[in-house]
């Protein structure tokens, strides 16, 4: 890797200079508190197949080489994390419609299967039917979900893996620690749960990558059960600064960046909940989801301009379905989604859709971008 790779171990000892240990977990999709804040509210672009339309048109207009010369489009990629509530996918399927945005979820199969049928999921050296995120509740709510992914595929977004139970370092034999068979164990079942999904009505196409669970692994270990379950990328590992994608052991590797937060004058991984465990050590204060908002809204503004002003790498954001401390982190990504996705030479893409471009380009042409400095927020 020219970038990511050779700077990972840099921004890994930052982090720990900085007392961020916890920049390089991602929280499961938890039981959710109240709402605290007034939700952001979602705009209106006509019909949704018009809005499908749209996005898809805003994607075929780049999807060719890039002239010598040519600057590539800003790709934000949203994606989330679970993808499992309801009204998360009601606000987020009408916001990207109306931003003319596509996104990718990234589903943890154990939602797939109903709480009285836990024992089918046997988790790698785990006693069945153990899952650090439950289950997909009765037979009716997961008649529901299985519609919302349906209905997000029918517009245009991607469908990746979150794995299944979610075992995170500390909750052993965590996902760090995994071999190659008891990865390939766990993607097995996971193809399990969506075959079986079927006879329900669900139909997710090819699965083509997806994001561990805390953002862990050892890697090696890891990419050989992704290569042989048909993966083409994966976006799990963080890294200093805004960068392009590079091959990792047969796999494209979108790098979750870590950027300088203004409000806070410090470098954070562009995970809601890393951000949440920066500004306020992920402490449940819904009275400040205003400012919390705010806080991330500039997080990743200064993350889009650095890298379209820079490097036009790709800008990965990555969320989850939950409204934590009254909902400001959440709401900050709709802010964002609704404000960046409709400007000139940006495409809010899924990762496949992205992987598809950079196929179709000149190596030499897109050398010259993906060879330049990672983007990174500068200092005031």
């Amino acid at each position: 890797m020219r970038h990511g790779r050779s700077r990972t171990g840099e921004w890994l000892l930052l982090a720990a200079a900085l007392g961020l240990v916890l920049a390089l977990l991602a929280a499961p999709e938890a039981p959710e508190p109240a709402e605290a804040a007034t939700p952001v509210p979602v705009p209106a672009a006509g019909p949704v197949d018009v809005q499908v339309d749209r996005a898809a048109t805003r994607l075929a207009a780049w999807m060719r080489p890039l002239a010598p010369g040519e600057r590539p489009p800003q790709f934000v990629l949203f994606s989330f994390d679970g993808a499992g509530s309801h009204r998360h996918w009601q606000r987020v399927l009408a916001l990207a419609g109306a931003s003319e945005a596509r996104i990718t979820a990234f589903l943890s199969g154990v939602y797939l299967v109903p709480d009285g049928e836990r024992r089918r999921y046997r988790p790698p050296g785990r006693a069945a039917g153990t899952s650090a995120v439950g289950f997909g509740g009765s037979d009716a709510e997961v008649d529901v979900l299985i519609g919302d992914l349906m209905e997000a595929r029918r517009r245009g977004h991607e469908i990746g893996t979150h794995y299944n139970g979610h075992f995170c370092a500390g909750d052993e034999p965590s996902v760090g620690r995994w071999s190659t068979a008891m990865w390939d164990a766990e993607l097995d079942q996971f193809f399990a749960f969506v075959e079986a999904a079927r006879a329900r009505g669900l139909d997710l196409g090819a699965v083509r990558g997806g994001r561990t669970p805390c953002l862990e692994g050892r890697w090696a270990q890891a990419y050989p059960a992704m290569r042989a379950h048909g993966f083409t990328y994966d976006t799990s590992r963080p890294t200093d600064g805004i960068v392009w994608p590079t091959e990792e052991h047969g796999i494209r590797e979108f790098w979750m960046p870590s950027v300088r937060v203004p409000a806070l004058r410090k470098q954070v991984l562009l995970m809601d909940y890393n951000l949440w465990m920066a500004v306020n050590g992920g402490r449940d204060e819904p009275e400040r989801a205003a400012e919390f908002s705010d806080t991330v809204l500039g997080a990743y503004r200064a993350a889009y301009t650095a890298a379209t002003s820079g490097n036009r790498a790709p800008l990965v954001i990555g969320s989850h379905f939950n409204r934590w401390s009254g909902g400001g982190f959440f709401d900050a990504v709709e802010r964002f989604m609704a404000e960046v996705c409709l400007r000139p030479e940006t495409v809010c893409a899924t990762h496949s859709d992205v992987n598809a471009w950079i196929d179709l380009q000149d190596p030499e042409v897109l050398d010259v971008w993906r060879t330049m400095p990672p983007a990174h927020v500068p200092r005031p």
